[in-house]
This record gives C-alpha cells, structure tokens and sequence, in this order.
C-alpha cells in the first residue's frame, strides 16, 4: 500500500467511527456498552442469589451461559444492523461482537471486585465463574444500550 493510500485509509476509518450508521465500533460505543453493561451489572453484582449461584453452578453450565451471551449478542446486533439496511460485513460484525462481550465482561470484573466477590487470590475459577454469571445480562443490556443513537 502507498502511503497516499494509507492516509486515505485512515481518513475514512476515522470519519466511519463519527457516522451513526456505520456498523464500525467507535468511541461513542465503547461508552455506551461500558454504560449498559453497568445498568444490569450493579443490581445483579449486588445480589446474594448470583454469588451462590458461581459457587453451586458446574463449570459446562457457565460456559453455556457465556456461549448464549455472545449468541444473543450476535443475532441482536445482525438483526439490528440488517434492519436498518446498513452494511454489514464480516469483520466489523466480529469486532462489534467481540468487543461488547470483552467490554462487558470488564466492567462487570471491576464491579465485582470493588465489592469484594471475585476472589482472584483465593479461588479464581469462583471468580470467573461469578463474573460470567453478571456477564450474562449485563451483555445483552450493553448491547441494546449500544444501538441507542
């Protein structure tokens, strides 16, 4: 590629993260899925019920549980692009998907370590397992938050 071409390039990525019909993952929506993420994490976080639930649940149950999240990230972020009639290739749909699921997953991880109920000293599995729990709807809450223009 020529430098010409890699401006240009750059040009347009950058334009293509500021336009509200593009399916890119920008800025705008790295905010909106930490924010969606966190209206589902808190009250989730918080309850007792989700802490025992990492305890008691077997591990193939948690991996289903993470494997139905990106699922419904999946269709629902397909769906609404597809809807709209914008677009959609491949690479931006896995970005966009990738990133809301990671982006989700942190954000619940530091909620759930500020209060103290994933034990990465003590028993990391618990932890994770925990935090899959809260990821679950917190994911599908930052994916619709992420559709919000």
């Amino acid at each position: 590629m020529e430098k010409r071409e890699h401006r240009n390039f750059f040009v347009r990525t950058y334009r293509g993260f500021m336009d509200q019909n593009n399916p890119r993952f920008g800025y705008k929506n790295l905010i909106q899925v930490i924010v969606g993420a966190t209206v589902l994490a808190i009250p989730i976080a918080f309850t007792e019920e989700t802490w025992r639930l990492g305890e008691t649940l077997p591990n193939l149950n948690v991996f289903g549980l993470f494997f139905l999240s990106v699922a419904f990230i999946s269709l629902f972020a397909y769906r609404n692009y597809r809807k709209r009639g914008i677009p959609f290739f491949v690479d931006d749909f896995f970005v966009r998907v990738i990133a809301t699921y990671v982006f989700a997953f942190t954000t619940v991880s530091l909620v759930m370590i500020l209060i103290q109920r994933a034990p990465f000293g003590i028993d990391s599995i618990l932890a994770v397992k925990r935090i899959v729990i809260v990821s679950f709807p917190a994911a599908m809450s930052a994916a619709i938050a992420d559709t919000i223009n």
